[in-house]
């Protein structure tokens, strides 16, 4: 019996998120579909290409020392922290619900992705905690037109190594 309590509150759970996604105008449940297709693709290409292979993908490779690193690089145009905003919210959204791991760094690959299809420029860095290099504790964040997309708040216990632009 305590099987099919789970079960039933599996369902449930799924109706509820369901309502709310018919809920929203039909502009945001594309950019959620959309957020699905980048967070699979982002997945996908993790599991099976090296990351030397995914990384020209992401833009160009900047050392952390170089300011463009830690915000917009140049003007943005206008409406584009609007987007970014949107987007941001939309990869977070849906990471939560697609049935395998979206953390960081697929996230931040999938909203880059976005941007990108909309004419905005994004920083995605990746991070080290230096107390904790040897368990391999790492993560990645995206910002754009001055709005933290994806990854945030980022731990003072990240430092910066490599961003790309």
């Amino acid at each position: 019996m305590p099987h099919m309590t789970a079960a039933f509150f599996a369902v449930r759970r799924r109706l509820r998120v369901m309502g709310r996604f018919i809920r929203l105008d039909p502009g945001r449940q594309g950019l959620l579909a959309e957020a699905v297709f980048w967070l699979l693709v982002a997945r996908m290409a993790l599991l099976v290409l090296p990351f030397s292979r995914i990384a020209p993908c992401l833009g160009r490779r900047l050392p952390p020392d170089q300011g463009r690193c830690y915000g917009f690089p140049g003007t943005p145009p206008a409406g584009a922290a609007v987007i970014a905003r949107e987007v941001g919210w939309a990869v977070t959204r849906a990471a939560r619900h697609v049935p395998f791991g979206a953390v960081c760094l697929p996230q931040a690959m999938a909203a880059k992705a976005m941007l990108r299809r909309r004419g905005v420029v994004s920083v995605l860095s990746f991070g080290v905690a230096p107390a904790r290099v040897m368990q391999g504790e790492s993560h990645a964040w995206l910002t754009a037109a001055g709005v933290e997309v994806t990854g945030f708040p980022v731990a003072g216990a990240f430092a910066e190594m490599v961003c790309f632009v």
